[in-house]
């Protein structure tokens, strides 16, 4: 199977969902990563911070933009290492973003078409009219970019149509797990991160200049990964929210909730310590 992310901003991928990408390259599966801005001015921590100091170091304070989206970029190759990302790609549009833009939606459809995934993986889109949102712009950006590679004709475009089979969205901004109470909109997919949380730990080091690393990666995961772990019934997990209806033979009950034991599964999902592990 083949995985494609599709964010804004460098970052995004490994926080959102790399504990999953982790282990699906575990698993043999190609995974790439499309990067739709350069990323420069969302949370420029290391930048904004020189500035508040007595004594700045004038060789970040007087950094340009490319020095910046470059720094960034560096940090995200090293995380995507570690959590085993085989292709990352850059778009390197602006940040600043603040509504569909058609020639980003052919660039976002183009590498669709060129990559073929089974999968996509992306934002969910909190509300198509907040501009000052860039994550629900992308979003937007890519369901407006699937439905122009559905339209591709050979006559027209020298390529094939290509319809992806599944869409799965993180940041749902609902987290509980109970249906019957949120009238059905919940996420639906867990993802057991669990194995790999190690690793995810080690990639979110790697953004320092946001200001991602050290206890900023281990609350975050603590808070966000253990929440969906409790809902889950496991220690950490990753949550997703899918786009289209699946058929399946028969209905699908998971290994994970056959082995399901509710009088022992607060103890199972809290064995790990996280900032003992990995401190």
């Amino acid at each position: 199977m083949k995985v494609m992310t599709i964010y804004a901003h460098p970052a995004d991928t490994i926080t959102n969902c790399g504990g999953t990408l982790a282990r699906h390259a575990e698993a043999g599966d190609e995974v790439v990563a499309l990067i739709i801005t350069h990323g420069g001015r969302i949370h420029a921590n290391r930048y904004a911070e020189e500035w508040r100091k007595d004594d700045p170091d004038e060789a970040i304070t007087t950094a340009g933009i490319d020095d910046i989206a470059a720094h960034k970029w560096d940090e995200l190759r090293r995380a995507a290492d570690i959590i085993g990302v085989h292709r990352v790609i850059g778009l390197d549009t602006d940040d600043r973003v603040a509504s569909l833009q058609e020639h980003v939606v052919d660039l976002v459809a183009e590498q669709i078409a060129l990559e073929r995934p089974d999968v996509i993986i992306c934002d969910y889109p909190l509300n198509p009219v907040v501009a000052s949102n860039t994550h629900t712009v992308a979003t937007t950006t890519v369901l407006a970019a699937l439905g122009r590679t559905g339209t591709y004709l050979r006559n027209l475009d020298g390529r094939a149509e290509f319809h992806v089979k599944q869409v799965f969205f993180t940041s749902l901004p609902v987290f509980a797990a109970d249906g019957l109470s949120l009238f059905g909109v919940r996420n639906d997919v867990f993802v057991d991160i669990t194995p790999v949380v190690g690793r995810k730990v080690a990639a979110m080091d790697c953004f320092d200049s946001q200001g991602y690393s050290g206890l900023f990666a281990r609350k975050l995961i603590e808070s966000n990964n253990g929440e969906f772990g409790r809902a889950a019934g496991v220690n950490f997990a990753e949550a997703f929210y899918r786009m289209r209806n699946e058929t399946h033979d028969l209905l699908p009950v998971t290994a994970a909730a056959v082995a399901e034991d509710p009088l022992t599964r607060h103890l199972r999902y809290s064995e790990v310590d996280l900032r003992a592990t990995h401190p």
